[in-house]
């Protein structure tokens, strides 16, 4: 019995070391088999990302392929909505009623909008407007939201005002973007030539501003606003008022000025006599820059002058139409003068300016420094029925416009001011009197040129013969000048007459090359010179220079 209890021990004990080793295996097949779940996990884990990253993949081939063999869309123009639900739309020059998708709300299309269709021609979305078309120039607006336009080729079509550009102020001559397929206008389009070359707004100038023409400036006023003012008087006595007047003579007199001064005039006195704000148009043409290369440029140009003319007018508002350097536009045909342009263009103008009598709020006013080159057709009664010469001014005309320039509120040299007693208004008096007895004065040093004409005869011509008031201008801008720089040098500051006396002499040195850029009859014929035919001519210098002869053709004179 002893042996037996000494053996329990040790079977427990080798029992527990089998226990023990059994455990040891089991952790160590738990470790394996925890490895292994770890390595299948992050296997799954990859094979997941795999077919997630191969369902994006194939979700995008999907789409590309239904984009692929997806029908195409189609776009199509807005016009108006039903009272259904439905819309109207233009497609390829077909108006159809389709239907609308219920996401795009039907107040928010506007009329000439682009909108697109599906396979059903359903409306699923709304764009903005077309930004492409034909450019058209508007010719008069309609009262019922239509236009009449005309093309490139110059045909009159009817057409209508998208949305978006009724909400501007459109005018006669206007740029307007045309979508041909369906017939809208769509934008208004940046500034074209007309208005480069047309001025609408009336200049801030009156008559108090033109000096040395009274008489001129009383000539242009019963020619022009008689009839604007009194048109009841005029008919009374059956008097036609004149369609237009011709303002000629040499350059640099004041001919552009009397037309501004004429506008700004009847808009102040028609006012007066109706008692309210009147408004006038001044619509200034470029001569020069109205010729158009192009066959056809230059007459649809002039036609859209007259048409806004008569669109300004209609409203009851005087409009002028001033065509400066009139010349260059309407020259006499069949002469050699002339050149296949203005052969077409004078006859353009003569039809619109026959049809201006039916408006009489229109006046038309030319500028010339060449009367002589005008078509004899233009000058006529009945077209610029009356004829103004604007000339030179004389000493005392002169004075008035220096007066204009010369004003008792500008800076005076102290020491100048001093003789004549500290009198601003004397002192102006004195400083125009002494300015224009130097320019007017017929001595050697103001001979300008010797003329010699066909007869024989020989005529001196001085300086004072080829004042303007654009000249006056500019020995004022010279003398102040000299005034300016005295001052900044450190010298007396304001003007005295020193400075104006620099300024003539300065002024007539440059004007002594001025002959010999042009041929001495036409010359003539610009500087106002009238008589027989000129045959030679020579500049006539001081200070020991030689006198320099100008080159002579005979080829007629001035009358």
């Amino acid at each position: 019995m002893g042996i037996r209890k000494a053996d329990d021990p040790t079977r427990e004990i080798q029992q527990l070391r089998s226990q023990l080793e059994s455990l040891e295996l089991e952790r160590q097949q738990h470790h394996e088999f925890r490895h292994k779940l770890d390595a299948t996990q992050q296997k799954n884990e990859r094979l997941v990302s795999s077919l997630q990253e191969a369902k994006t993949q194939i979700e995008a081939l999907r789409k590309e392929v239904e984009k692929l063999t997806a029908p195409p869309s189609t776009f199509a123009i807005f016009y108006s909505t039903n009272s259904d639900g439905t819309i109207n739309i233009s497609l390829g020059g077909r108006k159809l009623r389709v239907n609308l998708h219920p996401s795009i709300p039907s107040d928010s299309l506007k009329t000439g909008q682009e909108v697109i269709l599906n396979e059903g021609l359903n409306v699923i979305e709304a764009r903005g407007y077309d930004p492409q078309g034909e450019i058209v120039h508007l010719k008069h607006l309609l009262d019922d939201g239509r236009a009449v336009v005309s093309t490139h080729l110059d045909d009159a079509r009817v057409v209508e005002i998208s949305d978006a550009l009724k909400q501007h102020q459109l005018s006669v001559g206007d740029h307007l973007l045309f979508e041909p397929r369906s017939g809208y206008l769509t934008e208004k389009l940046p500034k074209g030539e007309m208005e480069e070359l047309v001025i609408e707004e009336v200049p801030d100038i009156d008559y108090t501003h033109i000096g040395g023409l009274e008489k001129e400036l009383e000539q242009v006023k019963d020619a022009v606003e008689l009839p604007f003012l009194y048109p009841d008087l005029f008919a009374e006595h059956r008097l036609s008022p004149p369609k237009g007047l011709l303002l000629y003579g040499p350059p640099g007199c004041g001919k552009t000025l009397i037309a501004k001064a004429v506008a700004n005039s009847i808009a102040k006195k028609l006012g007066h006599l109706k008692g309210k704000d009147v408004r006038s148009y001044f619509l200034h043409i470029k001569g020069p820059e109205l010729l158009n290369k192009y066959v056809g440029e230059s007459e649809r140009q002039i036609r859209e002058v007259f048409a806004k003319a008569k669109e300004k007018a209609s409203h009851g508002n005087p409009v002028i139409v001033f065509f400066d350097e009139m010349d260059a536009l309407f020259r006499t045909r069949g002469t050699g003068i002339s050149s296949d342009i203005e052969s077409t263009i004078v006859p353009q103008f003569l039809s619109e300016i026959d049809g201006v009598e039916s408006l009489r709020d229109v006046i038309v006013i030319g500028a010339s420094n060449r009367q002589d080159l005008i078509d004899p057709a233009v000058l006529r009664p009945g077209r610029l029925d009356i004829k103004i010469k604007i000339p030179r001014p004389d000493k005392e005309g002169a004075k008035d416009i220096l007066g204009k320039y010369l004003l008792d509120d500008l800076p005076f040299a102290e020491s100048a001011m001093t003789e004549q007693g500290h009198d601003r208004a004397t002192y102006v008096q004195h400083l125009i009197e002494t300015t224009i007895e130097a320019m007017y004065a017929k001595t050697q040093d103001n001979q300008f040129l010797e003329v010699t004409y066909e007869n024989g005869e020989k005529e001196t011509v001085y300086f004072k013969d080829f004042s303007s008031g654009a000249l006056i201008e500019s020995v004022v801008a010279r003398a102040k000048k000299h005034s300016i720089k005295r001052t900044i040098s450190g010298g007396e500051k304001g003007l005295n007459s020193e400075d104006f006396l620099k300024a003539i002499r300065e002024e007539f040195k440059e004007q002594e090359d001025l002959p010999n850029t042009t041929h001495p009859d036409d010359w003539a014929k610009i500087a106002g010179k009238k008589g027989e035919k000129i045959i030679h001519v020579r500049t006539l210098t001081d200070e020991g220079e030689e006198s320099r002869a100008i080159e002579t053709i005979n080829v007629g004179h001035y009358f």
